[in-house]
């Protein structure tokens, strides 16, 4: 399974890349398998706050409709436009063409409280 150490990862699922106060956000390799097909996205609308662990948006696939919770506080910078037409991305590329939202404002002691790759796959059991 595909765990890239570039990035933190929750409980849930979801990932995150930071770069300055900025950060990129979807869900993981595992997430999307464990999804199936999917099939929507409901993605949340630029400039919205959202704090951590917070509903960011909504995944749906064939098999159910899931909550996607906000890895870290920031206000919504920019959300993958390409999802509406194309949500399969989420399964073909999860950790690029298939992100989810752009937050901008993020706080670093947020990010600390993340979990590292290894801590993710020994979580998954990967």
């Amino acid at each position: 399974m595909n765990i890239p150490a570039d990035r933190k990862y929750t409980k849930d699922h979801e990932w995150v890349v930071v770069a300055g106060d900025t950060a990129t956000m979807g869900i993981t390799e595992f997430a999307q398998e464990e999804l199936g097909d999917v099939v929507f996205v409901d993605l949340p609308t630029t400039g919205k706050s959202l704090k951590q662990k917070e509903v960011a948006c909504v995944v749906e696939s064939t098999k159910a409709a899931s909550d996607v919770y906000a890895p870290i506080s920031g206000a919504v910078a920019e959300t993958n436009g390409a999802l509406t037409s194309a949500p399969d991305l989420i399964n073909k590329d999860p950790y690029g063409s298939g992100w989810m939202v752009k937050f901008k404002g993020v706080a670093a002691e947020e990010v600390k409280t993340l979990l590292s790759a290894d801590e993710y796959r020994a979580l998954i059991k990967a």
